[in-house]
């Protein structure tokens, strides 16, 4: 056996004897375990969850030991990924920051910064949100105006952040902010950490066509925050948000694991709503949803080369920023399909007559249109991969020339 092999099996009997049965089964929104000072269980068996995954370092499982993590290379890492699956092992925790602030802290922050954000978040005790979009900065991000003037010690920052995932339920925000005006738009952006209590933060939730309020509005009225707090060089946080971005939509074309609570198997409901097809038309829409597993198979297989290629060291920034387009118009597809199968009983909303999990999947559906413009448009994500992946020329340059 080698140490691949070796590693496989420790991690396979540490997991069957550590997460408890009830932590094997879909996830319902409402039990989903977010990290940060405030963290709350629905059960003891969450609870434990929680604790053993974080005393192991696995809540960030391939970050450096020395920061929290568990120290594991990419190889082990996707093993240890494999593992849960096969268990159907719940995530122990959710947080934005290990998925996407994370990453950008171990490249570009200064070892103080590292020893002082990293192991907090690798132990989930803060939860995090992203302060990119504004209302007239969405997909044209690069003309955000919110701005950061340095003042002594401090940054006072003005202006508003939009479509802030949980902006009312976190800890600290990672912002990009105006500190150079008078430089070209990209030129003049800072990444800067801030604590949400501070002086002069307020937050207005959103409301949302599925029903949950998980998106909101912040304002900044004069907000000091200490120059320690600006991540990398100043006027260089577009390099740092563009990175950020990548790793946001990579933590986005997970959402298709087994344990996440997006998650709905389109082959189960298959079997159970269309057995026997018995006209065209359900043929026509079983024929649908068998290329739709197909699509995932091979995004799945896509996703173990991204990782394979990790491990070589190679360049995986077209995959990065492939994957979450793919990923998210996938889901959307699959939920139409999902909805034809169930017909009348998709369209439950609450009450009786339709099973819980039906009403989820309704919930989901609605969130799947979300899902295609957080994080970057689809439209975006084909305009990104044509010019940064693909080479391709400006349209409007193109026709000029």
């Amino acid at each position: 056996m080698n140490e691949l092999e070796e590693f496989r099996a420790e991690t396979r009997a540490w997991l069957e004897a550590n997460c408890p049965e009830s932590m094997r089964t879909p996830m319902p929104s409402e039990e989903m375990v977010w990290g940060g000072r405030n963290v709350e269980f629905c059960s003891e068996d969450q609870k434990l969850w929680f604790e053993r995954m974080r005393d192991k370092g696995w809540f960030c499982p391939d970050w450096p030991v020395a920061y929290g993590g568990g120290g594991l290379d990419v190889r082990r890492s996707a093993i240890l990924d494999a593992e849960m699956r096969r268990l159907h092992c719940r995530p122990p925790q959710i947080n934005l920051g290990i998925w996407m602030l994370g990453p950008v802290l171990l490249e570009y922050a200064s070892e103080e910064q590292k020893q002082r954000f990293l192991p907090p978040m690798a132990r989930g005790e803060i939860r995090w949100c992203q302060g990119f979009s504004e209302p007239n900065a969405g997909s044209d991000l690069a003309s955000l105006r919110t701005t950061a003037v340095l003042d002594g010690d401090d940054y006072v920052i003005n202006g508003t952040k939009i479509w802030t995932s949980y902006g009312n339920k976190s800890d600290w925000m990672y912002a990009l902010v105006r500190t150079g005006p008078m430089v070209p738009k990209q030129k003049g952006i800072s990444l800067i950490v801030l604590d949400m209590t501070s002086p002069g933060v307020s937050v207005s939730p959103i409301d949302l066509i599925s029903g949950k309020s998980s998106f909101c509005q912040v304002f900044f009225d004069n907000v000091r925050v200490p120059r320690s707090q600006l991540i990398g060089e100043i006027n260089d946080g577009w390099k740092l948000g563009k990175a950020l971005l990548q790793h946001e939509r990579r933590a986005m074309s997970r959402f298709s694991e087994s344990a996440l609570p997006t998650h709905f198997d389109l082959d189960e409901y298959v079997k159970r709503c269309l057995p026997a097809p018995q006209d065209a038309d359900e043929v026509a829409l079983q024929q649908r949803a068998v290329a739709c597993l197909m699509d995932e198979q091979a995004f799945s297989l896509t996703n173990r080369r991204m990782i394979d290629s990790l491990s070589a060291r190679q360049d995986v920034s077209g995959l990065m920023a492939i994957s979450k387009l793919v990923h998210t118009e996938q889901e959307r597809e699959k939920f139409e399909i999902l909805l034809q199968l169930l017909g009348n009983q998709s369209m439950g909303w609450s009450g009786d007559g339709f099973a819980s999990r039906d009403l989820d999947l309704t919930g989901a559906w609605l969130m799947s249109f979300a899902q295609t413009i957080a994080g970057g448009s689809s439209e975006v994500q084909l305009n990104v991969i044509a010019k940064r992946v693909l080479g391709l020329p400006d349209p409007v340059q193109g026709v000029r020339s």
